[in-house]
């Protein structure tokens, strides 16, 4: 594999290694919990970021995301099945719910899964390839596999920083 592969194959692994020791023994309350009701909870910005991921992946392989249908299905939320929180407002992502912390990694697994795949499967000269022209300059493959990982590695560190909020105020800390 040649080095942005590797690189961006270790940026996003890193991210997913931090996702079951971020929402580890967390209960439902706790993945609910918001410190104000403006405000994201750290299941949500797990779904999140592993939506994101896996929707602009799946773009770029040409692939259907691996939350269609059956995560979907398992989730059971009351947004679109296209929905990936981009743009939620405050009462959409109240409106966020997840049974167990079992159910994000499961998801988030399968779509570092499949992200591996596809960026394995890249060539040194598809990062050249553009994938959106509605951006001056356009959007190339480099450009959104950048995004990606900035994002992904951005929400991340919000879910482990309220995790830590929630831990003071439940004196576990």
């Amino acid at each position: 594999m040649d080095t942005a592969t590797n690189i961006v194959l270790d940026s996003l692994g890193r991210v997913h290694e931090l996702i079951p020791a971020v929402l580890g023994h967390m209960s439902r309350e706790d993945l609910l919990w918001r410190p104000d009701e403006g405000s994201n909870s750290i299941g949500w910005l797990v779904w999140h970021l592993t939506r994101a991921e896996d929707q602009q992946m799946a773009d770029l392989g040409g692939r259907t995301p691996v939350w269609l249908p059956t995560w979907y299905e398992r989730f059971g939320l009351p947004y679109p099945a296209d929905a990936n929180g981009y743009g939620m407002s405050a009462d959409e992502v109240a409106a966020f719910d997840v049974p167990s912390a079992d159910l994000l990694v499961g998801y988030a697994s399968a779509v570092a899964e499949q992200s591996t795949q596809i960026v394995t499967a890249l060539t040194p000269a598809d990062y050249d390839r553009v994938i959106d022209t509605r951006w001056n300059p356009p959007v190339t493959v480099a450009v959104r596999l950048v995004s990606i990982v900035i994002e992904t590695a951005q929400h991340i560190g919000q879910a482990a920083y309220l995790r830590g909020l929630r831990e003071r105020m439940n004196g576990q800390n």
